[in-house]
């Protein structure tokens, strides 16, 4: 049976020079759903593994976890999805189905391994690629067409910006599933802790669940935008006072930042039973004291993404509280100039979009022709602070590195 003609933006090697690639998505199987792609958000994890930072890329590699479009077919039996909903995919598009992580709804912790949505190999035999590409690595967002099975697609209500909808897919879920899970209720003391495409989301649904938000960030700089979308209280980290004031205020940090940072910094800001989460990929290892953590019951913990029943949930949260991510849609001829912004730092707390629905045709070889190639930094440093991990600490790094990135587990079928 004939695969489905796609258009991909994909790079070749780690210069992540993005061109645009025909592919072939697989034919429609029974369970499955058929996505005309309209938009596709930019993760900076996106730039991380095109840079192939954390090792263990094969490249063509077409990245996009953020996925939003509209269904065009459906399989005999699909019962969640028909023709005309708007569908998004996230992290994810396949996972073993049997394990007690997949039956409690939490198919990202899959113990053999979730398929993630690029750059994964198909182990569990529901997101295999089309004709001609069945030994590539899964394929992601960055494309003009989507098929996923049923059981891995989100509905996106009609009334919700389809072109905001797919940060909700990384972002959002990134930020409520720590949140729901460890408790954040009204009068939860909640900070976040950066103010990035993370942060800013962050601060959003944890005051649509009524908690009390404070935004950590490095300076003042940030403190106009924050109490402007919703934040509370605000506190300069790098302010020794404004620390000091803040002492024992909050039940619950999540803590997004992606650089290398000494997490403990911020444990004296923690009262008692307070919770700090890593959600931002940092490959550094911290000394953690451990008399802070004695005397004042304090947790560390890590969380990532979270399973399709609760993406769902975020989904349906943000269409009812008219939760918008911060986005600006640009056409993928300037993906490059994205990744450079990525690379950059992109501290504005806006998530680009690529707009794939109008910009991803014939016409998009003709406009990435002469785009000047990105200029990034060389990934020596990550990848050497990965291979440490790997070598002084290996279950270490395989939850910072493997779990976060999905490449090492899939591959390995762990």
């Amino acid at each position: 049976m004939a695969g489905i003609d796609a258009l991909a933006m994909a790079c070749h090697n780690p210069a992540c020079n993005f061109q645009p690639m025909p592919f072939k998505r697989r034919p429609l199987g029974e369970y499955d759903v058929h996505i005309e792609m309209k938009y596709c958000g930019v993760c900076h994890s996106d730039l991380h593994l095109s840079l192939n930072d954390l090792g263990g890329c094969i490249y063509p590699i077409v990245p996009g976890h953020e996925l939003a479009g509209v269904c065009v077919a459906v399989g005999a039996k699909v019962t969640k999805f028909r023709t005309g909903d708007h569908v998004g995919v996230g992290c994810f598009v396949d996972s073993c189905l049997s394990c007690k992580n997949c039956d409690k709804g939490e198919e990202q912790y899959c113990v053999k391994g979730a398929t993630f949505t690029y750059g994964a190999a198909p182990t569990h035999g529901r997101a295999n690629n089309g004709p001609g590409f069945e030994s590539a690595p899964t394929y992601g967002g960055y494309s003009s067409q989507m098929v996923i099975h049923e059981r891995f697609a989100i509905m996106i209500p009609k009334d919700y910006p389809l072109e905001k909808a797919g940060p909700l897919m990384c972002a959002a879920i990134t930020m409520y599933d720590p949140l729901k899970h460890f408790g954040a209720k009204a009068g939860t003391r909640v900070a976040i802790l950066g103010l990035g495409g993370l942060g800013t989301m962050g601060v959003k649904l944890a005051k649509a669940l009524g908690c009390h938000v404070t935004v950590l960030s490095r300076n003042d700089s940030k403190r106009k935008y924050a109490l402007s979308i919703g934040a509370d209280a605000y506190v300069a980290v790098g302010d020794p006072e404004q620390v000091r004031a803040a002492g024992k205020s909050l039940d619950l940090i999540l803590d997004t930042i992606s650089a290398n940072h000494d997490i403990t910094t911020y444990l004296p800001l923690l009262d008692v039973s307070g919770i700090i989460v890593a959600l931002g990929l940092c490959t550094q290892p911290h000394s953690v004291p451990q008399l802070p953590l004695i005397f004042n019951r304090t947790g560390i913990h890590g969380s990532v993404i979270g399973g399709i029943k609760t993406t769902q949930e975020v989904v349906d949260l943000c269409a009812s509280k008219k939760i918008y991510p911060e986005t600006k849609v640009v056409p993928v001829s300037e993906l490059n100039r994205v990744f450079e912004s990525l690379a950059a730092g992109n501290d504005t707390g806006v998530r680009y979009v690529l707009d794939i629905g109008n910009t991803l045709n014939e016409s998009a070889f003709a406009a990435c022709a002469n785009v000047p190639p990105t200029k990034l930094p060389a990934p020596s440093a990550i990848s050497k602070a990965k291979a440490a991990l790997m070598t002084n600490a290996p279950s270490l790094g395989l939850v910072l590195v493997g779990v976060a990135t999905g490449l090492l587990l899939a591959r390995r079928g762990k």
